[in-house]
């Protein structure tokens, strides 16, 4: 039944050979992994203006050239990102390109500040997706929170589908918010040549704006004009650089498309970066042209929307298509996270069960933390889309800056024709992403990105612990140290003492004896006396059996059972030290049911895990051996 409903929810297991009809065509991948930089479309010109409105409707010009800077940022990484593709055909993006070429250190701190990215990206996606219904609908505003998580709930079972069938659920949602949205540009640009495009009213919620520009203002917020304008420029590029998250998302999953895969991923790449600019700049235009400014209860996106396609049709399925690849958004985290967190679980720098390819070629481990984590941190922001972008970008950045260098040294080091030109791409693209970094940190640090300054080297320590932890583990199992022929024969001299725990007679019970016979001829059973009557019946019945094994009666003054079976293990381990602790076989049945098993069984899993925690004063380990009698009721 269990499976049955497994494979209805997340389709037939897939072959391992079926890996290769798992890739990608350009179309296909598209949708996948440019959904999360062309959704910034959407609130990428509202973080500029959310910044520019606190000095008054006067500064909402200088969105328009902080978007044409930005854009200019965009196509230097797009050209040094299209150099990535081609250098590291295998994918893993940032992380092994600054961990090939600058050292751990830097290639593990690109790494931690891509995870993090991954998760804020599905985190703010899916609250601004949700703003977009809540814009719509205000009704459902107070829902926003539970829509949230409840989106993240359907995108995860999506990806646990495989990443082919993620694609093509994908696709149409992103598809149609482009052609909306070019058809919303194109619009409102037409409607401008002839005269027919008009600027909101003031009862569109603009004066609003004003009076709380002059309230800000009268409150100090404003000074001189000229360190007004540094300030804002400053900020609201920062802001404004959101519009960048995703980029590298390509470079991370260059292995997903189609062969050949490099060219493949590098034309979506171009495709995605020239779809980005084109319609970041025209909302921003035209956002510009109608005075429009960013309001709580409205996004800007929305706004220009109604001022150019009113009520109708087309306003509405704008709004649709615009919630819609804001929660496609997080499928681009979706295919990057588990990616990367399976290649720094190959180098044991996180946990070797994020390796793991699930029944659906899905790295399933992967999908459900970073699902995990994203409802964490929905919950913990109340889904607010503004407090949290400002963490959003700092990470991106991060990785940007680390990837780009590491792309210089590995040209200075290979060499090869042309490599000046290919350095200075990179070189230049580095520079530009580590002057980003710098004023995104510090414009953005009291508003929450101080909180990525602190998860990111927290992150490089806790996956640094891991790798030393399973180095430790490694170098204690293995066999190149001296002393394995000595281990050997005292593993050939071993002919341990056994002791079995009863309560009752029953086949389970026998069928623990007959296994502690084969091993040894040292039996001892154990019995811990909580009732006088039930341990005195036992008594009969074993001597009524004639096993050949003593049955040893331990008081329990307090009713505990394992307190003293330890202490009596203790006791015997004591009395001949050289034949090491006495193995425990634990005898239990299972029945046929799997909801039977919260009736049965509860004190044989405890006695196992107490024994299995009993550290050793001499360092050897008591070895536990579970006997299971199956039920056939």
């Amino acid at each position: 039944m269990a499976l049955s409903l497994r494979r209805i929810f997340f389709g037939n297991p897939l072959t391992s050979e079926s890996l290769e009809d798992q890739r990608l065509p350009k179309w296909r991948a598209l949708p996948l992994f440019a959904s999360d930089a062309l959704s910034s479309v959407a609130y990428a010109t509202e973080e500029i203006l959310w910044v520019l409105v606190a000095a008054g409707s006067a500064f909402y010009w200088l969105s328009l050239p902080i978007a044409l800077g930005i854009v200019a940022l965009l196509c230097m990484l797009t050209a040094s990102y299209w150099q990535t593709v081609h250098a590291y055909p295998d994918g893993g993006g940032a992380f092994i390109v600054a961990y090939d070429n600058l050292g751990e250190v830097p290639g593990l701190i690109a790494g931690a500040a891509l995870l993090i990215d991954y998760v804020l990206t599905v985190a703010v996606s899916v609250s601004a997706g949700i703003r977009a219904v809540t814009s719509a609908y205000p009704a459902l505003l107070p829902h926003n929170v539970s829509l949230c998580l409840v989106a993240v709930a359907l995108i995860t079972w999506a990806n646990l589908r495989g990443i082919r069938e993620s694609s093509t659920i994908f696709a149409l949602p992103t598809y149609v918010f482009i052609a909306l949205t070019l058809v919303l540009i194109g619009s409102g640009f037409w409607r401008l040549a002839f005269g027919t495009l008009a600027t909101l009213p003031a009862s569109s919620g603009h004066g609003h704006l004003a009076a709380q520009a002059a309230a800000q203002a009268a409150q100090g917020m404003a000074q001189t004009a000229g360190s007004i304008s540094l300030l804002l420029l400053l900020r609201a590029f920062s802001s404004g650089c959101t519009a960048m998250t995703g980029v590298e998302a390509v470079s991370n999953g260059v292995q997903a498309f189609q062969k050949p895969e490099s060219r493949n991923a590098g034309l979506t790449l171009v495709m995605m970066s020239g779809l980005l600019g084109v319609m970041f700049i025209g909302i921003t235009i035209l956002a510009n042209i109608l005075k429009i400014g960013p309001l709580e209860e409205e996004s800007v996106l929305s706004q220009v929307a109604h001022a150019i396609f009113g009520q109708g049709w087309l306003y509405i399925a704008l709004q649709a298509a615009t919630a819609s690849i804001l929660l496609m958004a997080v499928n681009t985290s979706y295919t990057g996270f588990p990616v990367l967190a399976s290649i720094l679980s190959k180098q044991d720098y996180l946990p070797r069960q994020l390796a793991n390819l699930g029944d659906r070629l899905a790295y399933s481990n992967g999908i459900l933390l970073l699902a995990g984590l994203a409802w964490l941190l929905l919950v913990l922001f109340n889904a607010d889309t503004h407090a949290l972008v400002p963490l959003y970008a700092v990470g991106v950045f991060l990785s940007f800056t680390l990837s780009q260098a590491g792309m210089v040294v590995r040209w200075q080091r290979i060499q090869g024709p042309g490599w000046e030109a290919k350095a200075f791409i990179n070189g230049f693209g580095a520079l530009l992403s580590g002057i980003a970094l710098i004023v995104l940190t510090q414009s953005k640090f009291t508003e929450g990105a101080w909180i990525i300054v602190v998860l990111v080297p927290l992150v490089l320590y806790l996956i640094r612990g891991v790798k030393r932890n399973y180095l430790r583990i490694s170098n204690e199992l293995s066999l190149r140290h001296g002393g394995t022929g000595m281990w050997l024969r005292e593993l050939d001299q071993f002919r341990p003492k056994v002791v079995v725990p009863v309560s009752k007679i029953h086949r389970g019970t026998l069928a623990a004896l007959h296994f502690a016979r084969s091993i040894t001829n040292d039996v001892t059973a154990v019995v811990v006396d909580l009732d006088e009557t039930t341990t005195a019946s036992l008594k009969l019945n074993w001597r009524a059996m004639c096993f050949p094994e003593p049955l040893v009666v331990l008081e329990s003054p307090y009713r505990s059972t394992i307190g003293p079976l330890i202490d009596y293990l203790e006791e015997i381990d004591a009395q001949e030290p050289e034949r090491g602790p006495a193995v425990v076989v634990v005898p239990y049945f299972i029945p046929r049911r799997w909801w039977q098993n919260l009736l049965h069984n509860q004190s044989a899993l405890m006695l196992k895990a107490a024994l299995m925690f009993d550290k050793r004063e001499n360092g050897r380990a008591r070895i536990v051996v579970d006997v299971p009698y199956y039920l056939r009721y």
